[in-house]
Order: structure tokens, then sequence, then C-alpha cells
């Protein structure tokens, strides 16, 4: 990937809702199932084996989940495959319920050894519960079916994974208050998302800090961003617009974007402050 390029990723599904087909994905699935069968596992023995759920394994030959590194290596010796998933796994290039635009970044950040999140509109998907994620897909327009609004929802909470899977990234959250004062899904709703964020950033990897209403003037008032860098010291960034987001790679424009969040850190309440500011909210929910 050439560091010089910024991409504008605008190959999106239609109504925002949709995804592309994952023939791929049935397909390694099905291949799967057949070394796993002819090998004499069931998906409950061989779950120890490699160290995944039968939930895990289910999915990945249904179609329905995109299998990791490592569940392709420790399948591949568990079945004794020769080779055969590892190349099939090359050729999985389209997830359920990820917009083509976003795939890039999904992608990324699963090799990313730090991941910083500004947000001003939302909480970010890595956090979302998922009563959070429903709301928002169920009044998304144009309105999508309740099965487009499943497909989103279970992707959504896959990727959450990465922050208990991915110890030794450093995930960086800085997220506007109003975010947790508009109460999306309701009181009960408000009260369950402040709760599961508590939860995930008391993981000694997570860290959030709360832009507090009364900074009249912070860094990040030209919207959110997402900053990453992989283990190769490269780093990109990401920002999302209304049906389109823009993967960026030009060294200037990401020096830039690290400039503006190593300042919203600055500005924004210490994690400590944030989780008493956020446990205070939830006491008066």
């Amino acid at each position: 990937m050439e560091d010089t390029i910024t991409t504008t990723l605008t190959d999106r599904y239609d109504g925002g809702g949709e995804p592309e087909p994952s023939d791929s994905l049935r397909i390694f699935g099905a291949v799967y199932q057949a070394l796993r069968e002819k090998a004499g596992f069931t998906q409950e023995s061989l779950a120890p084996e490699i160290q995944y759920s039968s939930h895990y394994i289910a999915s990945v030959e249904q179609g329905r989940r995109l299998p990791s590194k490592t569940f392709v290596e420790r399948s591949e010796e568990a079945l004794d495959a020769g080779g055969v998933l590892r190349k099939a796994a090359k050729r999985l290039s389209r997830q359920r319920g990820l917009a083509s635009w976003f795939r890039m970044w999904a992608e990324l950040e699963k090799e990313a050894v730090s991941l910083s999140t500004y947000e001003c509109r939302l909480v970010p998907g890595l956090l979302q519960t998922e009563a959070y994620a429903r709301t928002l897909f169920e009044q998304r327009l144009p309105l999508l079916t309740d099965e487009q609004v499943e497909v989103q929802v279970t992707a959504r909470l896959d990727r959450q994974r990465l922050l208990a899977e991915r110890q030794n990234t450093a995930f960086s959250f800085i997220i506007d208050e109003h975010v947790f004062q508009r109460r999306t899904g309701g009181t009960e709703a408000a009260r369950g998302l402040i709760d599961h964020v508590l939860e995930r950033t008391a993981l000694r990897n997570v860290e959030l800090q709360v832009m507090p209403l009364e900074r009249e003037v912070h860094a990040g008032m030209n919207g959110p961003m997402q900053l990453l860098e992989t283990e190769e010291n490269q780093r990109f960034c990401y920002c999302e617009g209304q049906e389109s987001g823009q993967f960026i790679a030009d060294p200037k424009t990401v020096t830039t974007l690290h400039m503006r969040y190593a300042k919203l850190r600055s500005q924004a309440l210490t994690p400590d402050d944030s989780r008493g500011l956020l446990t205070r909210m939830r006491g008066a929910l």
C-alpha cells in the first residue's frame, strides 16, 4: 500500500444497509466443514483442540463469520489440512455486515498495535451495546429489513472481540460528553450503555477520555476520526461521513490528524475523571 495514497472509499452498498454477497465465506465454510468431518471431529470436539468455541466454528461453516488468522492456523494443524485452509482464507474478501468502504480499515484494525478514536456523534462501534446498536440500525434511513438489521448488529458485536483478543493493542477513545447524555434507545438503554462502556474501558489495553461540555473549543471541531499504527510502524487514518468513508495514508495528513488527536487528549478529562463523570451520569439516570 503506497504511503502517498489518499483514497476516498465510496464503493458502498445500496441504501447503506445491504451487504455484499458472502459467496466466498460460504465456500470457505463448506470446505472447512468437509475437512472437519473427514478428520472425525464434531464442532464440539474440535472446539477445545483449536481453542475456539463450537459457536464460532458453526458461524464460520455457515459463512456468517470471517475466520481470524489464528483460527485458520490452528485449524490447519488440528485438521491436517495440508495448506488448503490457509490458501482458501486468502480469497476471503467480503465480510457480511460491513460496508465495502470500511472493510480495508476493519482488516487493518486486526493488526494494529494502537487504535485511537475521537467521536462526537455517537458511541464508537467497539463500545456499543446490542441495544444501542440495534436502535441505530432500526432507525437508519432508508429503512432496513429485519434481516438486514440482524446482519448489521451481529457484525458490529463481532468486531468488539478485538478489545479482548488484541491485548497487545492499545485502544484509546475520546468521546464528547453530550453523546452519553442523548439517551439513545431510552433511559434503560442509556444505563446499560454506560455500564458496558465502564466495563470495557476497565480493560488494561482500553482507555477512555470524555470531552466535557464546558470545553468551548477543542482540536476535534472538524469532526470524528480514527487513527491506527501497525507493527511495521505504518500509520493510517479513517474519517467517516454520511454515506462514505475516507481512508488516509498520506504522511502529511496522517501527521496532522495525529497532532490533533494528541491535543484532544490534553483537552479532554483524564481517564479516571472520565470514569467518575460517567459513574455520576449513570447514577442520575
